[in-house]
């Protein structure tokens, strides 16, 4: 059985992780560029000024999105690149960069979803607060406002921000990615709200600035359970795991973050620290903060097993995992969709889901990853029988489309459907690029 008609085939990749060109022509400092210069914080004290060089090798990875058939393209657009300061004077040559890369991927028939903020916040903005600073949602409005009216008729699919969870928690609570910070309760509830705020303004300006046509939606990321029986009450158990927030990581939850924006209030289960925050937020920013999506886009990897209790229940010894350690948990993607839609009922993407593996060259010259193929296989046939039960999932997008640099891993882990050489930036198409192709034209009648 094939998946819908007009079913989304694509791959994802963010600015960061792949464009290189840190200081060129005018682009400011990145949150990310401060951080990575700094010793130890990175995997061999790696860091993003080169990466995969999609800044200047852009038009050959579009060709290789057209070899496998992607109809459609998700990129993160650098803030600091566009506006090098966080705000007011415009780079034009950042704009020219975005300009070029959109119009050849219209020009091939690709169309393109553009995030807006992909963890790369600006220096100065973060010298002047970051997330801790209502001023930072307010410059983030002036950007989406920029971009919207620059690329107005072109970008028609914009996320405005990408795994919000792992920007607070990783970030700003256990300070192992950029800015580094270990906040307490109280400062982090300040960055989420201001977060929040941040993307109910970018919603607002993107609306003003676009034709009807434009559909907004987020990357959410977060903690999902897998039920011990298939039956009601274990489905039940699994989604109240699902929803419960972890005391040791209370951040990464999707519905802590996208419950404001779309029911207008934090979870029923939140704790009364939370609550009386929420309670101390003016009415008019809970407003602003509740700006209507078009779809939820959900980052899914891996599920967490629960049992008849809903605790973590144990994996077997021996149980697949990634190279990231993550469990292989193909079901996720069925159970996932289903608890994200019944809880929010918006259209979903899944906007990242994909396996990091120890890639490289064999002697014939190729790069042979039959664990990936086998993890696309699955989790794809899982995303079918999502579609199958009613779940209205409008589209994939495969992370990531090329090996990159993975933050604070540097380039040990390889999650790309093309592998990049470092050293000398060239390109292979992976078995899993000629599978996933396979896939695409077939519409996924060959899984």
């Amino acid at each position: 059985m094939a998946f819908p008609e007009n079913f989304v085939w694509g791959a994802a990749s963010s600015a960061y992780q792949i464009e290189g060109g840190w200081n060129a022509d005018g682009k400011g400092r990145s949150i990310w560029d401060d951080f990575t210069h700094i010793e130890g914080n990175i995997l061999n004290n790696e860091n993003g000024d080169v990466a995969c060089d999609a800044f200047h090798r852009y038009e050959k990875d579009i060709g290789l999105i057209k070899q496998m058939g992607l109809s459609a393209y998700r990129f993160s657009l650098s803030w600091p690149r566009i506006l090098p300061e966080g705000r007011g004077v415009v780079n034009k040559k950042g704009l020219d960069y975005y300009d070029a890369l959109v119009d050849l991927l219209i020009k091939n028939n690709i169309t393109p979803y553009a995030t807006l903020f992909h963890w790369d916040l600006p220096s100065r903005l973060q010298k002047e607060g970051g997330w801790l600073s209502r001023s930072t949602a307010d410059a983030f409005r002036e950007y989406s406002s920029v971009v919207a009216k620059h690329f107005s008729g072109r970008i028609k699919n914009y996320i405005t921000l990408n795994e919000p969870q792992c920007v607070i928690g990783l970030g700003h609570a256990r300070g192992i990615n950029a800015p580094g910070l270990r906040l307490d309760n109280d400062e982090l509830l300040i960055c989420i709200r201001n977060i929040l705020l941040a993307h109910g303004y970018s919603v607002e300006a993107l609306r003003e600035a676009s034709d009807t046509s434009t559909k907004i939606g987020i990357a959410s990321a977060g903690k999902l359970c897998l039920p011990a029986e298939k039956t009601d009450e274990s489905l039940r158990i699994a989604e109240a795991a699902s929803i419960s927030l972890q005391p040791d990581d209370w951040t990464f939850s999707h519905n802590l973050f996208l419950d404001p924006l779309i029911k207008g209030c934090f979870p029923e289960n939140s704790p009364n620290f939370i609550n009386r925050f929420w309670d101390s937020i003016p009415v008019s920013e809970k407003n602003m903060i509740k700006g209507k999506l078009d779809f939820l886009g959900a980052n899914i990897y891996s599920g967490q097993p629960v049992d008849r209790f809903g605790e973590e229940a144990a994996l077997p010894p021996g149980y697949p995992k990634t190279a990231m350690g993550w469990p292989v948990t193909p079901e996720i993607m069925r159970y996932g969709c289903f608890l994200l839609y019944k809880r929010y009922g918006l259209p979903i993407y899944i906007t990242e889901n994909g396996q990091a593996c120890n890639d490289r060259i064999f002697l014939d010259g190729g790069v042979h990853d039959p664990d990936r193929i086998d993890f696309l296989k699955r989790y794809l046939i899982e995303l079918k029988e999502a579609i199958n039960e009613g779940i209205p999932v409008l589209g994939y997008f495969y992370w990531s489309l090329t090996d990159n640099f993975e933050w604070n891993f540097g380039y040990d882990k390889r999650f790309g459907l093309i592998y990049v050489d470092f050293k000398t930036q060239r390109r292979i198409l992976k078995d899993s690029a000629r599978f996933y192709a396979k896939v695409i034209r077939t519409n996924g009648t060959c899984l």
